[in-house]
């Protein structure tokens, strides 16, 4: 147990170490300052998510229900390709992405873009909310703004945050009572937590800030912002009782559509420069 209890000392020791707090992305006209505390590199995170986006992209052609309508597709990655065009406002590494843009047939309303650039739309988003352009624009500027501000970054490192405090917990467990199983329970546990992170909904706070830096990208993009508004309103009436996979932790209710009325008028000029050039 001494030696258990050894290792665990240095292993979080050197976890802590490694903490870093760094600003992802430029603040923008919108003005996200935050600033996030990270326990893991960002190439750590982009190769996990580029893996799991490959296994995900080969699963669907095995079932063909990948890009299952050409023109679908080519809508989905002409309008990506516009928002992409404006990440370097907040973000100019980003331009240098290795984007892919994909379709997957799936009647889920939901999209998401992972760390790195690596973008999927679900047709049920597509045809369900008959979204126009401009909606399909506000969803997927939303997802981008997840990848500029490395959310998925953000939330796996505060799930090995809790796998170093379950550390000393089993440590202490451990020592307490001579039970080295009892210890490694624990640490099973923390170990489950860091890896249903890459996959877990995206917390209130970072909703918050995609819906924030997604309606500046759009308007700067030449998508008009107020759509944006029309889009979570559709959104939160496609869900009935409940609401979609999408706006699991987040909600398309009156206070989202409000913060998004009242972001508009700092964007607006934005896209109306947008549309003069």
């Amino acid at each position: 147990m001494k030696n258990l209890t050894g290792i665990l000392v240095v292993l979080a020791a050197l976890l802590t170490g490694a903490c870093s707090t760094v600003q992802t992305t430029q603040s923008g006209a919108v003005g996200v300052e935050r600033k996030q505390r990270m326990l893991l590199s960002e190439k750590q995170v982009e190769n996990m998510s580029a893996q799991m986006y490959a296994q995900t992209l080969q699963e669907a052609d095995a079932k063909d229900v990948l890009n299952p309508n050409s023109a679908q597709t080519q809508r989905i990655r002409g309008i990506a390709i516009r928002l992409i065009s404006q990440v370097g406002v907040f973000r100019p590494d980003a331009q240098n992405w290795k984007w892919e843009v994909n379709v997957l047939q799936n009647d889920a309303i939901n999209a998401y873009a992972m760390a790195g650039g690596k973008i999927m739309v679900y047709t049920g988003l597509i045809d369900k909310l008959q979204a126009s352009d401009a909606e399909l624009a506000a969803v997927i500027g939303h997802e981008i703004a997840h990848a500029l501000r490395e959310h998925t970054r953000e939330q796996m490192s505060e799930a090995y945050a809790t796998q170093i405090g379950l550390l000393g917990v089993a440590a202490a467990i451990g020592i307490a009572t001579g039970d080295a199983n009892k210890a490694n329970t624990t640490l099973g546990l923390g170990s489950t937590v860091a890896a249903v992170a890459l996959t877990l909904p995206h917390s209130r706070r970072a909703e918050t800030e995609a819906d924030q830096i997604g309606l500046e990208i759009m308007a700067r993009a030449g998508y008009d912002p107020n759509a944006a508004v029309t889009l979570w309103e559709k959104m939160s009436k496609a869900g009935g009782n409940k609401p979609p996979e999408f706006l699991s932790t987040h909600p398309a209710d009156a206070t989202r559509i409000a913060e998004i009325k009242r972001l508009i008028p700092k964007v607006m000029p934005l896209y109306q420069a947008s549309t003069k050039r």
